[in-house]
C-alpha cells in the first residue's frame, strides 16, 4: 500500500520520535511511505532547498497517488489541515490522524471534531498502542 504520511514540518516537531517510529513500522510490515523524508532532522532544509510550487506539485502528487493518509497530529499545523482536508474533500480515501492524548487541547477542534465518514482519529499515550492501531487499521 502507498502510505501519504503527514506530520508537521514547520509546526512543532517535539513527537518526530513517534513520527519516526510509525514511518518505520509501516515500512516495516511492508508498505511504502512516500514522504518518508518528513521524519528527518533536515525535513524544513530539504522542502526550503526547492521553490513552494515544487514543494505543492510534488505533495499534490503524491496524495493523488497514495491509498491512504496517514497523519501524526499532535503538533498540528495548516499544512496538516490541508491535506486531511484535501483528501478528505476531493477522494474517497480514508485518512487516519493519530495524536497524544495529553495534547489534545492544543490540537485544532477541525481536526479532534472531524466527524467525516472516511475519517478516524486516533488518541494514544504509548507507541505501542499506536502500532497496534496502525495494524488493525492498515494491516500487516
Amino acid at each position: 500500500m502507498k502510505i501519504y504520511f503527514g506530520f508537521t514540518v514547520a509546526g512543532d516537531r517535539s513527537q518526530l520520535h513517534v513520527a519516526r517510529r510509525m514511518v518505520e513500522f509501516l515500512e516495516g510490515i511492508g508498505h511504502e511511505v512516500l514522504t518518508r523524508h518528513l521524519v528527518s532532522d533536515d525535513a524544513a532544509q530539504m522542502d526550503r532547498a526547492i521553490t513552494a510550487q515544487s514543494v505543492y506539485e510534488r505533495d499534490m502528487n503524491w496524495l493523488r497517488q497514495s491509498d491512504i493518509f496517514i497523519a501524526e497530529v499532535s503538533g498540528s499545523s495548516f499544512g496538516l489541515g490541508y491535506e486531511a482536508g484535501y483528501v478528505l474533500g476531493s477522494s474517497d480515501k480514508k485518512a487516519v490522524l493519530f495524536y497524544r492524548r495529553e495534547v489534545s487541547s492544543r490540537i485544532s477542534l477541525l481536526i479532534t471534531g472531524n466527524t467525516h465518514p472516511n475519517c478516524r482519529l486516533i488518541p494514544y499515550s504509548e507507541p505501542e498502542e499506536m502500532e497496534a492501531q496502525l495494524r488493525s487499521t492498515i494491516g500487516a
